[in-house]
């Protein structure tokens, strides 16, 4: 998940009429070459050729839009993320009144290593290692559940149950509310875009109080009965007074809820649309079900789920010779930076062999995802388990992307199977 660029791009945005947008547009294009709007349909459904675009003219591009940075480069982009000494991630005061979602992802120690420290200790490797028999049991439940059909959503049957289940029984929460958990992740996910109409910012508030009302009535039933769960870990926390105090427990659990499902989703659904569209590589997998590891990370780095990352810069800064002033944002553009022909070899071809530098998906520094362990456990059993199932896998229709560019995924992935020896 991304940190302040969210709500720092809607409270700008609310200002700005589309004549207006327009114009700043122009005036970019005229100062650098190259505009970048992040909110634009070209953006939203293929974003890496204006990525290449402005990093050969404009690698440190000022974004008049809003009112910021735009980094491009791999070395600019692991530079800024590795340093929160220069380069906050806490939300603004006038931003943070606006908001209910704040949350240790958008804090600065001491706080977020407080905050992180709690939480940590459910995604260390030994407890990911539990998972993973619980990760296998689930996928495969998931795809027995289509068993037969010559063609299914891979997203409605796979990517989105998945990781939403996990993340429910890691947490403690019934898996018999996972609708209601789809409809509130979608919509808290919205948090994070640059650009929001009126109507989606309130399904973001709206979801925001619903999802703390719920998760209100699962504390009140631990409290009563602890539990071998997060819940009753960081409940415990809190009521020690000093460690976590209530409100943090609530932003928290809305933050795991939605992290960790979203990022692992749009690995999935990212990943095999990838495959599906490099029928090379997918065969290449079949053969070689040994390359499993580094094909998930070579899918991370090809269409990472989580495309930008913002900052707030705390002190005058030089990137690229150019000056930036303290209190403005910087947006390190993950996708753009996991393509750099400067430190990846034909950077636009997926390679499931590729070998090297590691990608930028999951960010850098202290702020690295907490989730990134579990996300790949379960992008590697997801691919694992629906290559064992099926003998041949092709598109069935146009895959539908989700209309969002923080958080890039796919929405709908209709796929026409065949189904193999073990399906």
């Amino acid at each position: 998940m991304s940190g302040p660029i969210g709500h720092l791009a809607k409270f700008v945005s609310k200002t700005v009429e589309p004549i207006a947008i327009k114009a700043l547009l122009v005036r970019e294009r005229l100062e650098s070459g190259v505009s970048y709007h992040p909110g634009s349909a070209e953006i939203l459904g293929d974003p890496y050729p204006k990525y290449a675009q402005m990093r050969q003219r404009d690698p440190v591009h000022r974004m008049r839009l809003l009112d910021g940075w735009a980094l491009t480069r791999y070395k600019d982009c692991d530079a800024v993320l590795r340093d929160h000494a220069r380069f906050s991630n806490a939300i603004p005061s006038e931003v943070r009144e606006q908001t209910g979602l704040i949350s240790m992802l958008h804090q600065d120690p001491p706080e977020h290593t407080r905050l992180r420290a709690l939480v940590s200790q459910a995604f260390t490797p030994r407890a990911i290692e539990k998972l993973r028999f619980r990760v296998e049991q689930t996928a495969e439940q998931l795809l027995d559940a289509v068993a037969g059909q010559p063609s299914f959503d891979l997203i409605a049957a796979l990517a989105y149950p998945l990781p939403i289940t996990i993340i429910a029984d890691l947490m403690g929460v019934p898996p018999k509310d996972m609708d209601r958990f789809k409809d509130w992740s979608n919509d808290l996910a919205l948090s994070v875009e640059p650009f929001l109409p009126e109507d989606a910012m309130e399904r973001v508030g709206r979801a925001a109080e619903e999802l703390t009302e719920y998760f209100e009535a699962i504390i009140a039933v631990r409290r009563q009965g602890p539990r071998d769960d997060l819940i009753s870990v960081l409940l415990a926390a809190e009521e020690e007074g000093s460690k976590l105090t209530h409100d943090e427990l609530i932003k928290t659990l809305i933050l795991l809820l939605v992290a960790g499902n979203e990022t692992t989703r749009n690995l999935i659904g990212n990943g095999m649309l990838a495959l599906l569209s490099n029928p090379d590589q997918l065969q290449r997998l079949w053969d070689n079900p040994d390359l499993l590891n580094s094909a998930v990370k070579e899918l991370l780095r090809y269409d990472p789920p989580v495309q930008l990352d913002g900052r707030v810069v705390r002190q005058d800064v030089e990137i690229g010779g150019k000056h930036i002033r303290a209190g403005q944002l910087v947006i390190s553009l993950i996708g753009a930076a996991n393509r750099d022909p400067a430190v990846f070899e034909q950077p636009d071809v997926l390679d499931i062999g590729r070998k090297g530098t590691s990608h930028l998906s999951f960010g850098r520094g202290i702020h690295y995802c907490l989730g990134a362990s579990l996300a790949e456990l379960e992008g590697r059993i997801a691919f694992k388990t629906i290559l064992r199932r099926f003998r041949s896998l092709s598109l069935a229709g146009e895959p539908k992307r989700r209309e969002q560019i923080s958080l890039r995924g796919v929405e709908e992935l209709w796929v026409e199977v065949e189904v193999g020896a073990d399906g």
